[in-house]
């Protein structure tokens, strides 16, 4: 069976790079899944590939967790779409989004079309190159000791109101001068105007 080797990179981050092969018969879920896995993101998150030109123009979008509006035009699934029967080229490209909350934009290139090596478990990490970044609301990563938050690190979290000293007191005197408005500038008898400079 053909082997797919495909190199992920951000769209922002050049420097981070990803290279995994898979089964041509795999599905495109299982490519999101791998992607997902070897940066360390939780992959339950609605995300989509989209068939690419060489310039990285959307075509035909491949879903995962598509929104009812998406799901009515009969857009194709991942979990039903086979890799092999969207890769018409050996160079073939799709750009995708992860997360479209809070989205990292990918490119997702075929580099090598290899034949399957007997005993080597697929998707296989081929290439790990880079730290990922961390997704923006930190929620979506995959990390099992974030899950186990005692009271007590909850506790040692900045509390902004508390640690900066505010007093309610404070908003009641923003409130007054709010009323009592500002009828004069102290200041511009001091200062003059720019034509006097």
């Amino acid at each position: 069976m053909a082997i797919y080797r495909f190199r992920i990179s951000f769209e922002d981050y050049d420097e981070i790079i990803r290279e995994i092969e898979m089964l041509s018969k795999h599905t495109f879920l299982d490519l999101h899944c791998a992607i997902q896995e070897a940066l360390g993101y939780n992959p339950e998150c609605a995300s989509s590939f989209y068939v690419s030109n060489d310039h990285w123009k959307k075509g035909e979008e491949i879903a995962y967790l598509p929104s009812e509006v998406k799901q009515k035009k009969g857009i194709s699934l991942m979990e039903n779409s086979r890799l092999n029967k969207f890769i018409d080229d050996p160079h073939q490209k799709f750009y995708y989004t992860y997360n479209f909350d809070r989205p990292f934009d990918f490119h997702v290139q075929l580099i090598k079309i290899l034949k399957e090596e007997e005993g080597k478990v697929y998707p296989f990490l081929f290439r790990s190159t880079g730290k990922a970044p961390k997704p923006f609301n930190h929620t979506n990563i995959l990390d099992e000791t974030s899950q186990d938050l005692s009271d007590e690190d909850v506790k040692s979290e900045f509390d902004f109101l508390n640690d900066m000293a505010y007093d309610g007191e404070e908003e009641e005197d923003v409130d007054l001068l709010d009323e009592e408005g500002l009828e004069t500038d102290e200041f511009s008898d001091q200062t003059g105007s720019e034509d006097d400079l």
